[in-house]
């Protein structure tokens, strides 16, 4: 006997209708064989499946052949989501379903040894599916009730062992689809635990770190330990404007994906903060595998990536970083498919000056010699570089100020500022394609949207003469001065927004000499 249900696998951030047909009874055959290009996950359900069927009263056609297929049999399938679908269709060869079909329902679900459903990665992208291919409703684990019901046109049940899925089958009209409010969702979540006025003292950085969220500039800082970088950095998502709810459902799409979405949460409200280890490999940066994972780049999606330790990198996992820093993707080809996961981020990083950390500080001496910080500095390729608009210093706090009541603006405040300054940008680039804010300003739009005044061009050429700037540096200061007239409501650049702009290039102002 022939029976099909329906279920999903995820490739990259999307999933794929998978049919999974199940057939028993040829007497030729006693073993229970998945074909379909399964992976090791699938093929090891057959075990669960055995198991489960037994332990919640079902039969298995014991003595019989069973061949389960997984449709279209040329896309490699993985994970354990295909365990309670398969285990519906053996319930369907034996007549548990009174003669219903199962073609306008999904089905999600790992099964442990007792029948009970375990949650599964991706149940956001597979109801994103299953609504696209006109299917009426998906069963999901419990766990993931709340995430699949986000997708708005399609019914979403919550299960929670395989009886229960048989029940639905036959008696739909008992259950309730769960039903989510996914703007209230994202409101409740969209809370921080942490806000700006936190960091004492650091006027100056704050200053850059507003800046720098109001163009979309990625930003360097360079200050002794204990100074407040990352303090600093974890505070950059409670300035940057809210999520939309389209932002909140694609980051969540990608957590879900990687697995790092928590069972409780249905969507992620706040902007991604990812901060990886500098032992990183180039593949947990970007993503990679057999089967590709998303990497920190894309877990970092609509929030930021923050490198702690800059140097301390390996070189080549660095240099990976600059396809998504430019195009805003990643895509990492196999031999079957190439997937490409989305990455636009904002890069933070934070730095030594010098292997001990206190070259330049006024209290502790440094005792690392030129060719010692040539070489700590050097780890950091002019590419790199050339992506990073504002590099900030960040010295260390002073007693007075660690003490002294904080008297710092909230971040609630200094994002107020951000939100005005970045509608100014989408009014200015409505014409514009891939282009936001002013971090991704084009030449030919820099000479269109950067015009300075006589004044300001001349404190712009001493700066490049004395100062021994570089042509990108040039092009940076003006991004960043049109940034600070955004935030300023300025129309035109000013000689004060290029100045200031000018104090941001610390590394190409021979900060080492």
């Amino acid at each position: 006997m022939l029976f099909k249900t329906v279920s999903a696998s995820v490739y990259g951030i999307d999933a794929y209708i998978v049919e999974v047909e199940v057939d028993v009874g040829s007497a030729r055959m006693q073993d229970f064989n998945v074909v379909g290009l399964p992976d090791n996950a699938v093929k090891e359900s057959r075990e669960r499946i055995k198991s489960a069927l037994r332990n919640c009263g079902y039969e298995f056609p014991y003595g019989q052949g069973v061949t389960i297929n997984l449709a279209p049999a040329d896309l490699r399938k993985e994970g354990s989501a295909f365990d309670l679908p398969m285990a519906l269709g053996l319930a369907g060869c034996q007549g548990q379903f009174f003669g219903k079909t199962l073609d306008k329902m999904m089905f999600l679900g790992e099964l442990s040894l007792d029948g009970s459903v375990r949650s599964v990665r991706g149940a956001l992208s597979a109801a994103i599916t299953a609504r696209d291919n006109g299917l009426t409703a998906v069963a999901v684990p419990e766990t993931n009730a709340r995430e699949a019901a986000v997708v708005d046109g399609i019914d979403v049940y919550a299960l929670k062992s395989l009886p229960q899925a048989v029940d639905l089958v036959n008696s739909p009209e008992s259950f309730q689809p769960v039903k989510v409010d996914a703007r209230l969702m994202l409101n409740e979540a969209a809370q921080y635990p942490v806000d700006l006025r936190d960091v004492h003292g650091q006027h100056a950085a704050k200053r850059a770190l507003e800046v720098a969220c109001a163009g979309g500039h990625n930003i360097l800082f360079i200050g002794p330990p204990g100074a407040g970088k990352t303090m600093l950095a974890k505070r950059i998502p409670t300035i940057l404007p809210p999520m939309t709810l389209e932002e909140a459902i694609e980051t969540t799409r990608i957590h879900s994906v990687a697995g790092t979405l928590e069972n409780s949460q249905g969507l992620i409200g706040t902007r991604p903060f990812r901060s990886p280890h500098h032992t990183i490999s180039d593949a947990g940066l970007i993503g990679g595998g057999a089967v590709p994972r998303p990497g920190e780049v894309s877990l970092g999606h609509n929030g930021v990536l923050f490198l702690d330790e800059l140097p301390e990198f390996q070189r080549n996992v660095l240099e990976v970083m600059r396809q998504p820093l430019e195009d805003g993707s990643v895509t990492i080809a196999r031999a079957a498919i190439s997937v490409t996961f989305p990455s636009r981020f904002m890069l933070a990083a934070a730095m030594n000056p010098c292997p001990c950390g206190y070259f330049g500080d006024p209290t502790r001496d440094c005792h690392c010699t030129p060719p010692m910080i040539q070489r700590y500095v050097s780890k950091i390729s002019g590419p790199l570089l050339d992506r990073i608009d504002i590099h900030i210093e960040v010295p260390a706090v002073k007693y007075k100020e660690l003490r002294a009541p904080s008297s710092s603006e909230d971040s609630a405040t200094v994002r107020a500022r951000v939100i005005a300054a970045g509608a100014r940008q989408l009014e200015r680039f409505k014409g514009e394609k891939k282009t936001y804010c002013n971090a991704q300003m084009a030449p030919k739009m820099i000479r269109k949207h950067c015009a300075i005044s006589p004044e300001g061009e001349k404190l712009l050429e001493n700066a490049v003469v004395k100062l021994g700037l570089s042509a990108r540096a040039h092009d940076r200061i003006l991004k960043v001065s049109r940034t600070i007239a955004d935030l300023d409501g300025a129309a035109n650049i000013e000689a004060k927004h290029l100045s200031e702009a000018i104090q941001y290039r610390t590394l190409d102002r021979n900060y080492w000499a």
